[in-house]
C-alpha cells in the first residue's frame, strides 16, 4: 500500500483535480436530489418534537444510499479485477480522494495577491474558500482565514484520505472523501439541516477522529513542537469542532501564529476562541502554512513506507521460505538474493526521495 499511496499522491501533485466532468459534481447532484425528496421539513425546519427522529433517520438513510452505492461499486471493482489492474484502481481512487494540489492552487494565489498589495483580489479569492464575510477584511484577517483553511483542510483533503487508504485501500479513501463532502453539504445547524444533516455531521466526526489527531501530531513534529503540543493541549477543547480544534491549535502553535478570534459571518461578528501563540498572521505566513502541510504529507508517506517494510521483514522472519530441492538450491538462492537486493534498493531510493522532499 505505501507504493500505491505514493502513486496516488504523485498523481494528485501532477494532475490535480479534474477541471471538467469532476465525479463530485455528479455526486453532489445525486445528494441534492435525494435530500429534496427525503427532507420534507427543509423549508421551515422540524416543528414537532416527534418528527426529529424521523428526519434524522431519513438523513441517515440518505447518507447510506449516496455514500454506500459508489463505495460498494469500488469494492466490487478492486475485488473482481486481477493484479495489477486492481492496484491501478486503488491508486486512482486515492488520487480522486486527495486534494493537496487543489488546496495549494486555491491558497497560494491569496498570498500572491496580498504580496502585490491587491486587497480586492485577495478578498475575492478568500471568499471562494471560506464562509466568513471578507468584504472589509484587511491583510491580517485574510491571512488568518487562508492559514486556518490550510491547516483544517490539510486534514480533510490529505491526511484523512491517506489514513483510510492505509486502513481500507482505495474504497476507504473514497468513503472518507464522500463522507467529508456530505458533511460540507448537509452538516449545518440551520433549520433545514439541523436534524437531516445530523448523521452526516456525526459520521464525519467519527471518520475524522483519529486522522485529525495524527494530523495535529504531524504538524507538531514538522514545526515548533513544544508550542504546537502546548496549544493543542490547552486550546483545542475550546473550539466548536472536536476535530478541527486539535488540528488548528497544533498548526497555529507550530507556526507560532495567533489564529481564531473575531470573524464576521453574515454581517455579524462572531467571537471565536484564540488558537496558537505568537504574532498575528501576515501574507508571508500563508506560504509557511502550505509548506507545513506539504512536509507533513511526505512525513506520512515515509512512515507508511517504513512501517510496511518493517512488517514485511517481521513476516519473513516469522515465516522463512521453505528450502528448495538440492538441484535448484543455487538458482533459487540467487533469485532470492536478487529480489532482496531489488527490494532493498527500491526502499532506499524511496526513503532518499521522501527525505529530500521533507527537507
Amino acid at each position: 500500500m505505501p507504493l500505491l499511496a505514493l502513486a496516488g499522491v504523485l498523481l494528485d501533485q501532477w494532475l490535480g483535480e479534474p477541471r471538467r466532468a469532476h465525479p463530485l459534481v455528479g455526486f453532489g447532484r445525486a445528494a441534492q436530489w435525494l435530500e429534496h425528496r427525503l427532507n420534507r421539513d427543509r423549508e421551515a425546519g422540524v416543528r414537532r418534537q416527534g418528527r426529529t427522529v424521523v428526519v434524522r433517520a431519513a438523513g441517515l438513510l440518505a447518507w447510506v444510499a449516496v455514500v454506500g452505492a459508489p463505495v460498494a461499486l469500488a469494492v466490487f471493482v478492486v475485488v473482481a479485477l486481477p493484479w495489477p489492474f486492481n492496484w491501478l484502481v486503488h491508486a486512482l481512487l486515492l488520487w480522486f480522494a486527495l486534494g493537496a494540489r487543489s488546496l495549494s492552487d486555491h491558497i497560494a494565489p491569496i498570498a500572491e495577491a496580498l504580496g502585490a498589495g491587491n486587497l480586492e483580489q485577495a478578498r475575492a479569492l478568500t471568499a471562494r474558500i471560506v464562509t466568513r464575510d471578507t468584504t472589509q477584511a484587511d491583510e491580517t484577517a485574510l491571512s488568518r482565514a487562508a492559514i486556518e483553511s490550510t491547516l483544517e483542510n490539510g486534514n480533510d483533503a490529505i491526511f484523512g484520505a491517506l489514513f483510510w487508504f492505509a486502513i481500507a485501500g482505495g474504497p476507504g479513501a473514497l468513503a472518507f472523501r464522500l463522507a467529508n463532502t456530505l458533511d460540507a453539504m448537509w452538516g449545518y445547524r440551520t433549520p433545514r439541516f439541523f436534524y437531516f444533516g445530523w448523521a452526516a455531521a456525526r459520521l464525519d466526526d467519527v471518520a475524522n477522529y483519529l486522522p485529525a489527531r495524527l494530523t495535529a501530531l504531524s504538524y507538531a513534529i514538522c514545526s515548533h513542537t513544544r508550542s504546537a503540543l502546548h496549544c493543542w493541549s490547552t486550546q483545542a477543547a475550546a473550539w466548536d469542532s472536536p476535530n478541527a480544534g486539535p488540528v488548528m491549535a497544533s498548526g497555529a502553535g507550530g507556526l507560532q501564529l495567533v489564529c481564531g478570534g473575531t470573524a464576521r459571518y453574515h454581517g455579524v461578528d462572531e467571537i471565536r476562541p484564540v488558537l496558537g501563540i505568537g504574532s498575528a498572521p501576515r501574507a508571508s505566513d500563508i506560504g509557511r502554512a502550505l509548506r507545513l502541510v506539504r512536509h507533513a504529507m511526505w512525513l506520512w508517506l515515509a512512515v507508511m513506507l517504513i512501517a510496511a517494510s518493517a512488517l514485511a521483514a517481521a513476516h519473513s522472519f516469522a515465516h522463512p521460505p521453505v528450502s528448495a530441492p538440492p538441484r535448484a538450491s543455487t538458482q533459487s538462492l540467487a533469485r532470492l538474493q536478487g529480489g532482496s537486493q531489488l527490494h532493498s534498493q527500491t526502499c532506499s531510493w524511496l526513503l532518499h526521495t521522501l527525505h529530500h522532499k521533507i527537507t
